[in-house]
């Protein structure tokens, strides 16, 4: 999320700050080319925003810049045609930027209105409002079209008007039922708009709200607030409630309530207060439904934060800005983060921008399966529900499958649609078909598999077919042209064979260089196959051990080459991650000199075709998951050290080659799975401790 410009002790900010919600910190970042109070601040579809206008150090600017991301550098753009504070800036669905109304010196309260093209980076006037105005709201109907209300020009306004970019003109619409300014304006998932609060500027702050139809044209009391406030902040939840917070109450100064609106019965509650009094502060929704509140005023500026979380309706504190801002903006970037931009402290503008990263590296429950179970599988399937098949639950192998809803956290299976043959250590790879491929593992009767199922999410149903050869403890691999690669497993084999998802198939991939179970095999960014460790042995007749070497198989030629180095250490039950810069990270295992569980790691570069050492974990794992984040870093989560099952869990850095420890499981797990889900979060299943199957699953948010 990114905050700009406001207010600080100093006066008026340039700078901006972006919130990074994977540390829950603040770091500055690149300073405006001009320090600005009250300026608006817009995401373009290219992925920059755009700051337009705001108070400068002696008026009102209208200038405007553009912020880059990846580069955290801003550039000047194109100048306004007039200068303008408390104005509004909305993105149309085109991708450019209506900025209408505001103030300035010159002409005071201004009707003007005016397009920005991020194409060219240049401004054209459009038609003008019916009405000069400033402290209004403006938002986006689901039409596109976009509603303006109240706001101030000689007195305070009830007034509205809709702008139509197919024409590019205005037209009025109803009056809301009262005038207001410095209120706010949500859109509603059903499409209408909430009015909120707002001030008079003789009769002072307002508790009332109604709630605007664009279908109509026409506006409807509902519920008051219980506590009047301007200034104030309006969240959309994903709830579909709206919470209000903080504001300016004429009465009472400055309020740290808080109110909740259901749309559903038009009612509000209270909700808990915020730990400071605040007004002209942000709020910006996180992608884990918290609110961060940033900044903002009371008897002075402030550089405190706060999270507000929905499912316990509860604030807590977070850190604190690099410096004291009121009358900034904050944006939500891509990546989670939130970039906090200028404002002013002691009404003096400055530049500083600042970054806050607001994830919280904890774990907590997602309920438990219907069935307890290890060498299980989960698949994210293409709809984002998690399947999980088989598995052992200490009785013996299982044909149930159940399907996790990460959107609501429940757990369903179907007892009648289950496996045709019960089984665990075997594989499940999500095809380009959105079909899922179960081949191999163990069953009652068997102590390794040829058959294998197909799984069909549409029907709930399997469909069954036969590899050539019995396997447990294989890899199965997703290949570039969409068929599926199985190598190794059983009781250490060489073979490999591919599927065709289009002739429900199987056909020989050759044979690997060593006979191998308990390896690993890894997608390469030029689609040739990384297979690394395992249980096994190079040549017939020699003895089966843990195993150093690797090899890498070309679907072109579907042939096996050994890599030109070899580990430098004995391993199986290990993990492979292919990490951003295309190396493989190999974690942990059993092996060495010593056949103990393992400590170290090791990267594999793909373009020398070598191996590396890299930094060792804090602790000794195997049976252990481990993750690439959508940050780039690994996440090694659980495992057994040879004593015990652990609920420790480490995060690697790539850039630095170095562990951090991160917060513990809620439960000591091994023989589970790590799931990676489309919200960037890693949901863990199931697995084994000390009591023996665990039915549990938990969700680590980075």
């Amino acid at each position: 999320m990114l905050l700009a410009g406001g207010e600080g002790a100093s006066g008026l900010l340039a700078s901006a700050e972006l919130y990074d919600p994977d540390a829950k910190t603040w770091t500055p970042t690149h300073t405006l080319n001009t320090a600005r109070s009250l300026p608006t601040l817009t995401p373009l579809p290219s992925g920059q925003l755009l700051v337009t206008g705001g108070q400068g150090n002696d008026a009102p600017l209208a200038s405007a810049e553009l912020y880059d991301p990846p580069t955290g550098t801003w550039t000047p753009t194109a100048d306004m045609s007039a200068s303008r504070t408390w104005h509004t800036a909305t993105r149309l669905t085109s991708g450019q930027v209506l900025v209408a109304g505001g103030f300035n010196y010159v002409s005071s309260n201004l009707s003007s209105v005016e397009l920005y093209d991020p194409g060219s980076g240049t401004w054209t006037p459009t038609a003008s409002m019916g009405t000069p105005r400033s402290s209004h709201a403006a938002t986006r109907l689901a039409s596109g079209q976009v509603l303006v209300t109240g706001g101030f020009e000689s007195d305070t306004l009830a007034t509205a008007e809709r702008y139509d970019p197919a024409t590019g003109t205005w037209a009025a619409t109803a009056p809301m039922s009262v005038p207001r300014q410095s209120h706010t304006a949500t859109l509603l998932p059903d499409g209408r708009l909430l009015v909120v609060g707002g001030t008079h500027w003789t009769d002072g702050a307002r508790s009332s709200a109604e709630l605007y139809d664009p279908a109509t044209g026409t506006w409807t009391p509902t519920a008051s607030m219980t506590v009047p406030r301007y200034l104030h902040t309006a969240t959309l939840l994903p709830s579909g409630k709206v919470l209000v917070a903080g504001g300016n109450d004429t009465e009472e100064g400055t309020v740290a309530s808080a109110e909740l609106y259901d749309p559903g019965t038009g009612t509000w509650t209270a909700a808990s207060s915020m730990t400071l009094p605040r007004s002209s502060h942000t709020a910006t929704p996180l992608p884990d439904g918290q609110v961060l509140v940033a900044g903002g005023e009371g008897l002075y500026p402030y550089s405190s934060a706060e999270l507000y979380d929905p499912a316990t309706h509860t604030w807590s504190p977070t850190t604190d800005l690099a410096e004291l801002r009121a009358g900034h903006a904050a944006a939500l970037l891509p990546s989670g983060q939130v970039l906090v931009v200028g404002g002013n402290a002691q009404s003096i503008p400055i530049a500083s921008v600042e970054l806050y990263d607001p994830g919280t590296g904890t774990w907590t429950s997602a309920g438990d399966m219907n069935k307890a179970r290890r060498d299980h599988t989960a698949t994210l399937l293409s709809g984002g529900a998690v399947l999980v098949v088989g598995g052992d639950d200490g009785a013996g192998s299982l044909g149930s499958f159940e399907l996790h809803d990460p959107a609501t956290g429940a757990w369903t299976w179907n007892a009648t649609a289950s496996l045709t043959t019960p089984r665990y250590g075997h594989t499940a790879t999500l095809l380009t078909t959105s079909k899922v491929l179960v081949t191999g593992g163990i069953t009652a009767s068997a102590s390794g598999l040829n058959s294998i199922e197909l799984y069909d999410p549409a029907t709930q149903a399997w469909t069954t077919g036969n590899m050539s050869t019995l396997r447990r403890y294989h890899t199965a691999t997703l290949l570039s042209d969409g068929k599926v690669l199985v190598s190794g497993g059983n009781d250490s084999i060489r073979t490999a064979e591919h599927y065709d998802p289009a002739t429900h198939s199987w056909s020989s991939a050759g044979s690997m260089r060593a006979f191998r179970r308990y390896h690993t095999a890894t997608l390469l960014p030029d689609g040739t196959v990384l297979v690394s460790g395992g249980y096994g042995t190079t040549s017939t007749g020699v003895p089966p051990n843990n195993l150093r070497t690797a090899e890498r198989y070309n679907p072109v030629t579907n042939t096996w080459a050994a890599t030109s180095s070899s580990m430098s250490t004995t391993r199986s039950n290990h993990t492979a991650t292919l990490l951003l810069s295309g190396k493989v990270l190999v974690t942990g295992g059993f092996g060495g000199p010593a056949a103990a569980t393992l400590a170290s790691a090791e990267l594999y570069d793909p373009v020398a075709n070598t191996w590396s050492s890299t930094g060792s974990m804090a602790s000794p794992r195997r049976y252990h998951t481990a993750t690439l984040l959508p940050s780039g870093k690994v996440l090694v989560a659980g495992g057994h050290d040879g004593s015990s099952s652990l609920t420790s869990a480490e995060l690697y850095d790539p850039d630095t080659g170095t562990w951090t420890s991160t917060a513990c499981l809620t439960q000591a797990r091994h023989h589970h799975t790590a799931t990676p889900l489309s919200s960037g979060e890693v949901l863990l299943i199931g697995g084994e401790d000390e009591m023996g199957r665990l039915s549990s699953a938990e969700r680590y948010k980075p």
